[in-house]
């Protein structure tokens, strides 16, 4: 490491927003291929010749590895740091994507296989699930229970951030200078990335207390803990309407709605930093009011009524080209509904890396991003056979209906008595606080 547990720099009391810092910017450099990608799915389409079906297969592939991945990834970051992880994450995504700027873009008389764009989307997938265990974890470890929902939030928002960066500059770069180029933009993104987390992510002073650390380790991996997994199902599932809105709201509104991309790139804009300010807002919210599971109830409860709104509004427009105030209507509704399902994510990872503690906190985060992924590969996968069954008013309602299931998952069991993981990591922080103190 470029610094011991004990250099003036990491001992600072303010070097966690630094570690806050890196943590987001490596969420948000995966985020943009990840959520960005999808943006570009009208030229994808276009560009690699694909119908729905594959399209939505490839897009699902990247989420695929993700679930497939995001566990190791997890049970790592326990086991070697948060550093190491995100450097090998990040370093090897970039390596992935400047492969696939060499041999899975598509080009003047070349345009490569189905398999190969798949299995190109599907390895940055597996490499780039490291970032969000690993930058979760630091944001346990550094930040105490009074500020794990603001800083759990604000990394959430490098989600998106990212994404946001993707939906305006991707279909831009895809348009103008090819796949070649937004695969080579993506791999210096990571590479930055990697960079910041090189100089700034390191263990907090209290890795120099073993007794401390290892009080901080609940007795329970959260693997065996039901209430985890109960949150777990909960997150991935309240995901397939987030997910069905950033890979084929795109389409829809082209293709049902008739909307321009200059229309469509500025709805899923407005989606991301929607979502990016109601995720700052909430953690700092239900920090202060400690609210969080009724926080979520009350997302899980809007996006119902939302999406179940927009099914009946694409109902009522039939068949026919929609008009100017329905068309307007459409992107609306889409678009507050897609900053609804996207606004509880800090929250919710707070409650669950609370409940499985600090120490645990990568296996934990590890685990619902298993669960986000999974749903992330299943939910564009499932929307073209949903359209060829019944059209775009059964996607919405299947939508409504996650969102519906998702409410009681979300809402943790009471306990006869305190979290373990809660309290041990609490008394870890007081102790990191202390010696931060002595030290300074």
């Amino acid at each position: 490491m470029t610094h011991s547990p004990t250099s003036p720099s990491v001992l600072s009391p303010r070097h966690r927003w630094k570690v806050l810092a890196a943590g987001v910017a490596a969420n948000a450099a995966f985020s943009v291929a990840f959520s960005g990608i999808p943006m570009t799915a009208v030229l994808m389409r276009t560009g690699y010749q694909l119908d729905n079906a594959s399209l939505g297969l490839v897009l699902g592939l990247m989420g695929l590895g993700i679930a497939v991945s995001e566990l190791p990834w997890g049970l790592l970051t326990d086991r070697w740091g948060d550093r190491p992880v995100l450097l090998a994450g990040l370093g090897s995504t970039a390596i992935a994507l400047v492969a696939m700027a060499l041999w899975a873009a598509p080009g003047p008389g070349h345009v490569p296989g189905l398999g190969v764009l798949g299995a190109g989307l599907l390895l940055v997938g597996l490499l780039g699930g490291s970032v969000n265990g690993a930058s979760g974890r630091a944001v346990m470890t550094w930040f105490d229970a009074s500020e794990r929902g603001l800083a759990m939030s604000i990394r959430q928002t490098a989600v998106p951030m990212g994404g946001g960066i993707g939906a305006l500059v991707l279909p831009f770069v895809a348009l103008h200078y090819g796949f070649a180029a937004l695969y080579g933009l993506l791999a210096l993104l990571c590479t930055l990335s990697a960079a910041m987390s090189w100089a700034w992510v390191h263990e907090p002073p209290i890795a120099a207390h073993p007794k401390s650390t290892e009080a901080a380790t609940p007795k329970h991996s959260p693997l065996r803990d039901v209430r985890v997994w109960r949150i777990v199902a909960g997150i991935g599932i309240l995901c397939a309407p987030q997910f069905a809105v950033l890979s084929f709201g795109t389409v829809f509104l082209h293709d049902f709605g008739q909307v321009g991309l200059g229309t469509i790139t500025a709805a899923m804009v407005f989606v991301q930093v929607g979502a990016m300010v109601m995720r700052v807002w909430s953690g700092r919210w239900t920090d202060r009011r400690r609210n969080r599971p009724a926080y979520l109830r009350a997302c899980s409860a809007l996006s119902v009524v939302l999406f179940a709104g927009l099914a009946a509004l694409v109902m009522a427009a039939g068949t026919e080209a929609p008009s100017l105030p329905l068309r307007g209507a459409l992107i609306a509704l889409l678009a507050v509904s897609g900053v609804c399902v996207s606004a509880w994510h800090g929250v919710a990872y707070t409650e669950l890396a609370t409940l499985a503690g600090a120490a645990r906190a990568g296996t934990a985060l590890g685990m619902a991003n298993t669960s986000v992924f999974l749903v992330c590969f299943l939910t564009p996968f499932s929307i073209p056979h949903l359209l060829t069954l019944q059209g775009w008013p059964v996607v919405w309602l299947a939508a409504s209906a996650c969102a519906l299931v998702a409410m009681p998952l979300l809402l943790p069991r009471k306990s006869a008595g305190p979290q373990p993981g809660a309290c041990t990591a609490d008394l870890a922080q007081k102790v990191a606080k202390t010696a931060l103190s002595r030290s300074t």
